[in-house]
């Protein structure tokens, strides 16, 4: 079974990079589509990609209370059956498919950062958390040292207080896995063009480490 999604291709057509974009609590792939205009990225196609759990009038990818673990062990089953379909139906190689995702997205983009078999271009983590990281240490793909995270925050969130998030960030910076940690004096949302640059920045950066 494969999540519902969508594709909008790139200006330059003929483009091989790709991001799956994974929407918070109560979002969709809609809540998205404002995303190839403002990055402005004419290289970069892109897969928006619904959560398998109506939540209101959006999707979840787990539930917010109680046990978050069977929801995101489903969830990142159901997202890596239509990330390995995808790939073989646009003959996509996985260190050109970066993976974005905000909230809860956030929170299965390091899932699939850590445990997806294949190594990616690069991972965006905005405004969520690590779901048990000793287990994602522990389970770790043998890719993930070498996989590229980006991960911003907001001093001023409301819903994740982006102390605790940063101290996990640190402790994984500690034990080798590479990541760069960016603080906005921001609530739960995208600052605006300020954070759209950073992730610009790092898009650009990883595809000329990509590129021979």
């Amino acid at each position: 079974m494969s999540l519902d999604s969508s594709i909008i291709k790139a200006a330059n057509g003929d483009s091989p990079y790709w991001m799956a974009v994974l929407h918070g609590l109560g979002d969709s792939m809609e809540g998205y589509r404002w995303m190839p205009d403002q990055m402005r990225l004419p290289w970069l196609n892109y897969l928006l990609i619904n959560a398998p759990d109506p939540y209101f009038t959006g999707y979840s990818w787990f539930d917010i209370e109680g046990d978050r673990e069977p929801g995101i062990c489903r969830s990142r089953d159901l997202l890596f059956q239509t990330l390995d379909t995808f790939r073989s139906q646009e003959s996509v190689s996985a260190d050109h498919l970066f993976v974005f995702g905000f909230s809860q997205g956030c929170v299965m983009t390091l899932e699939t950062g850590f445990r997806y078999p294949h190594q990616l271009a690069g991972c965006i983590g905005v405004s969520g958390f690590i779901h048990r990281a000793d287990a994602l240490v522990a389970d770790q793909s043998s890719h993930a040292k070498q996989q590229r995270f980006l991960m911003t925050h907001g001093t001023q969130d409301p819903l994740i207080p982006s102390g605790p998030v940063k101290d996990q960030m640190g402790l994984l910076q500690r034990q080798g896995f590479n990541f760069k940690w960016q603080e906005y004096p921001k609530e739960h949302t995208i600052y605006g063009e300020v954070e759209l640059q950073c992730f610009r920045e790092f898009l650009e950066n990883s595809k000329v480490d990509i590129e021979p």
